[in-house]
């Protein structure tokens, strides 16, 4: 049974103490879970494939030249930018339930606008768009997991969440990839004109499920679905903190504070450790060895799965092992290996393949890294806000400058320069994290100086504890009795 009993804990973490808790994780998980995923892999679905389009007909159709590609991603990203803090502010006044699911459907339809544009200017012009209301999902996403989920419940959804940005970049390959095989010209349309049209018609579905369903944030929620008792209990059973609220020292909490500059440097350059991926390099090698238009779509898929399997492992083993920063310097150590590998570039086809593979390493901080924030940031709500968006911003501005600067279309496909980035890279971005974990131990040190506590409780999460037997009712019934005790 002890074994057994560790294996379901490193899987799904401790069972919860009661029924009550139990029901009620389980309708997070498939409300709250569901959505944010299902909508992460529309944003990320309609992203790689504008990647994929471009390598499958849409660079020639719409004559494409020079840096044009580059500069329609750095456009994407300046929009991308701009969205980021305003779409996580509006979260605290407008209801998620209605913000996120419009921002899923204006995508959706950009998408289809997409497939009927002649120019790379007219593209240009709607990826701008896009990136605007796309840039509410990945970090309000996140915001709202962290709203609803214990600190040992938080990393695996987390994790689970940010694969479905792979799951959208494998499913967009698989997708062009059968396209091009069977519908290219179908009703006069491109096989590439028709993978944003189905982007279109999946986003919809996706927001009409968040508009009906989507149960907000647990302090605001009014979902029908949620009993009275789950709502109590939704608040309950998280930190304990003074509520926060949107007002001008706003500016100084989040300013004023190490978190959003220690994060932001943090997922802003250790991100950059996805670039493999970002900038589809594998595609644009297997473009240069005269591959089919399929196997261009279908081969890179080697490396989204090595990007899923690491950012999976690593999301479970931190909860498991209740300690984050480690997942920083191992990555950094896989890409530096993959990026000798190809520095060399004239070893074995197969050689080649492994090293283009695992640079998906480099994706597995992502979760791990937001979850963190999450965390050291839970006391302050709007704070939160704005340090998971700003993590965001950060790592924006760099790619709309690194992308140019070392990863330029015009260098496919040896790319040196990248390559020979992500060493100093990977140094840089463990320094960081070490500077994170000294900073947040000597901020629980100042805490526990101030609030005196035993060496056992300041080594537990602050969570609200479950009674071990009855109900929600029980415990706020002995609670009642008690107050009337001490007047």
């Amino acid at each position: 049974m002890g074994a057994l009993h560790q294996v379901r804990v490193f899987l799904w973490g401790e069972k919860p103490a009661t029924k009550l808790e139990q029901r009620l994780l389980l309708k997070i998980d498939g409300v709250v879970m569901t959505f944010c995923t299902l909508l992460f892999l529309s944003n990320y679905l309609n992203r790689a494939n504008f990647s994929n389009a471009y390598l499958t007909g849409m660079k020639e159709d719409l004559k494409f030249h020079g840096k044009q590609f580059n500069q329609v991603n750095s456009i994407f990203t300046a929009g991308y930018i701009i969205g980021l803090w305003p779409n996580n502010l509006i979260l605290q006044v407008v209801p998620p339930r209605y913000w996120l699911p419009f921002c899923g459907a204006m995508w959706g339809i950009l998408s289809a606008c997409l497939a009927a544009t002649k120019t790379p200017e007219q593209v240009m012009a709607i990826r701008f768009l896009q990136a605007l209301f796309e840039s509410s999902t990945f970090t309000g996403c996140h915001w709202i997991l962290g709203s609803w989920y214990k600190e040992e419940e938080l990393g695996k959804r987390s994790g689970i969440f940010s694969t479905f940005a792979q799951m959208g970049s494998l499913w967009s390959g698989v997708m062009q990839g059968r396209i091009s095989q069977t519908m290219n010209g179908h009703l006069g349309l491109k096989s590439y004109q028709w993978l944003f049209i189905i982007d279109f018609a999946l986003a919809m579905p996706i927001a009409l499920f968040g508009f009906l369903l989507f149960p907000d944030t647990p302090r605001k929620t009014k979902a029908w679905f949620l009993s009275e008792e789950e709502r109590e209990l939704a608040v309950k059973r998280l930190p304990q903190h003074e509520p926060t609220k949107m007002s001008w020292n706003l500016i100084k909490r989040v300013f004023g504070r190490w978190h959003i500059y220690m994060f932001g440097m943090l997922f802003g350059f250790g991100s950059m450790l996805e670039s493999a991926g970002i900038n589809s390099v594998m595609g644009f090698w297997f473009k240069s060895l005269g591959f089919s238009k399929a196997q261009i779509n279908y081969y890179p898929l080697s490396l989204i799965s090595i990007a899923i399997f690491t950012t999976i492992v690593a999301a479970y083993t931190t909860d498991y092992v209740g300690s984050r920063f480690w997942v920083n310097p191992l990555m950094g150590i896989i890409v530096c290996i993959s990026s000798a590998m190809l520095l060399v570039w004239k070893i074995p086809y197969g050689a080649k393949f492994f090293a283009f593979a695992i640079q998906g390493a480099g994706y597995m901080g992502q979760a791990t890294n937001f979850a963190w924030a999450n965390i050291v940031c839970a006391e302050d709500e709007q704070e939160r806000a704005m340090v998971l968006a700003g993590m965001n911003v950060f790592s924006n501005i760099v790619n709309s400058w690194w992308s140019f600067t070392f990863w330029a279309a015009t260098s496919a496909p040896k790319y040196r320069d990248g390559w020979i980035s992500m060493f100093p890279l990977s140094v840089f971005v463990t320094i960081v994290s070490l500077g994170i974990v000294y900073l947040e131990r000597r901020d629980k040190r100042r805490k526990q100086g101030m609030y005196p506590v035993s060496e056992e409780q300041a080594s537990q999460p602050h969570t609200y504890t479950l009674p071990a037997k009855g109900t929600a009712e029980e415990a706020e019934a002995d609670d009642r009795s008690s107050n009337k005790e001490k007047a």
